[in-house]
């Protein structure tokens, strides 16, 4: 007769094991070894243990001895083996390579269902693969960077007026939105009922157009507004002179902006001499991001423009005016979080990633099939394991970055 395990147990095993035994989340095979081992502690026969919790003996006797000689990592499942594995190293490596490298006979960029067909493989694991190493051929993104020479002076100068503005002054971030479109649809437009979003004709009727100016003032959401017909420097012009008469005068006013034409014609210059309390803050180019009141004017035309209807100007003025004096009686401002510091470590992490890339597919010989897969991270290993097991395969698989000697 084999002789019985002895358990003992310490404070902290049992505290741990009377948690797992009344925890709800606890698989009930985990919760019924942690019940076996705490009778077993209590001195009690495996027989005894059997007839309370209604198994065999043989059962009790396993959990038991196990416990003994591994402690609570001995109650967990031993790994299982599996299907042998289908998708070999060479494989992940020759989809990965491909993706980045080739490009299809007749199309612009790789499906998976193409690369399927191209690699003898099946959708799924090329879709597995794919999403474990982040790959996305069906995605284009669009990109901009500045050319400006004094793109870091700019930012750090805009920046520290949100996150640091001086004392007696207000900023304000000026633009103007140019071309609004009194658009009226060609057929009535059809409400919202249950089950049925609202509809509306694709096509419509332009009844004119015109260009709003706004200025944001940074610290209380307020807004200073004028439409006018046309967009030269003189409509600017008279804009300066709205917010002149709109900030009170013992305040200096700090102005961002971006570097349209209109904003620098020695009209203009001769208008700033003329008014010294006014400092111009020009946005880097092809920054307008920068602007706060880019963001103001997305909640005007999601808000207000996008799916309104205007039959005339006119109609437009007057819907764009209400909207924004609504706006002026519960103003929200918009907080800037991110320091300049923030932005150009971003922007240089971004720089880095494209340096050197050129236009695809010539950037491929700047990059061997080895190194592409190596400089992936070591999460994708896991993650390319955890997709893997989802889809019944083993969970022992090898991507290319842990069998690769230079990993």
């Amino acid at each position: 007769m084999a002789q019985r395990a002895e358990v003992v147990l310490n404070d902290e095993e049992r505290e741990t094991l009377e948690r797992w035994a009344r925890r709800p989340k606890s698989s009930q095979a985990l919760a019924f070894r942690c019940r076996v081992v705490l009778a077993a502690a209590e001195g009690r026969s495996s027989t005894e243990i059997a007839a309370e919790l209604g198994c065999t003996g043989s059962t009790v006797g396993k959990w038991r001895g196990r416990f003994a000689r591994r402690g609570i990592d001995g109650l967990h499942d031993e790994p299982r083996p599996g299907k042998p594995r289908v998708i070999s190293d060479e494989d992940v490596e020759r989809v990965i390579v491909k993706t980045l490298e080739e490009q299809p006979a007749n199309a612009t960029h790789w499906s998976t269902r193409s690369m399927a067909a191209a690699t003898g493989m099946s959708q799924s694991a090329i879709s597995r693969i794919w999403r474990a190493f982040g790959l996305k051929p069906h995605q284009s993104e669009a990109f901009k960077l500045s050319p400006d020479p004094q793109f870091i002076d700019k930012v750090r100068d805009v920046v520290g007026l949100y996150l640091n503005p001086p004392e007696a002054a207000v900023v304000l971030c000026v633009d103007e939105k140019a071309q609004i479109q009194a658009l009226d649809r060609s057929a009535p437009v059809l409400p919202l009922m249950p089950g049925v979003p609202a509809r509306q004709t694709h096509d419509y009727v332009r009844n004119g157009t015109t260009n709003l100016y706004a200025a944001l003032d940074v610290a209380s959401g307020k807004v200073i507004a004028e439409m006018s017909p046309r967009h030269r420097a003189e409509e600017f012009r008279r804009f300066l002179n709205l917010i002149d008469a709109s900030v009170p005068a013992h305040l200096d006013v700090h102005v961002v902006l971006d570097n349209s034409s209109t904003h620098k014609t020695p009209s203009i210059q001769r208008w700033l001499l003329r008014h010294p309390r006014f400092s111009l803050h020009f946005t880097p180019t092809y920054s307008s991001w920068l602007n706060l009141v880019e963001r103001w004017f997305a909640e005007l035309t999601t808000k207000w423009i996008k799916r309104g209807t205007h039959r005339s100007v006119r109609n437009l003025v007057a819907s764009i005016r209400s909207w924004i004096t609504d706006w002026n009686d519960k103003p929200k401002p918009f907080v800037w979080h991110k320091t300049a510091d923030q932005i150009l470590d971003s922007l240089a992490a971004y720089c880095q990633r494209i340096n050197d890339s050129g236009h695809w597919p010539e950037s491929a010989s700047a990059w061997s099939n080895a190194a592409t897969v190596r400089r992936m991270s070591s999460w994708v290993v896991r993650q390319l394991e955890t997709e893997t097991r989802i889809a019944g395969r083993p969970s022992h698989i090898v991507s290319p970055i842990q069998a690769s000697p230079l990993a």
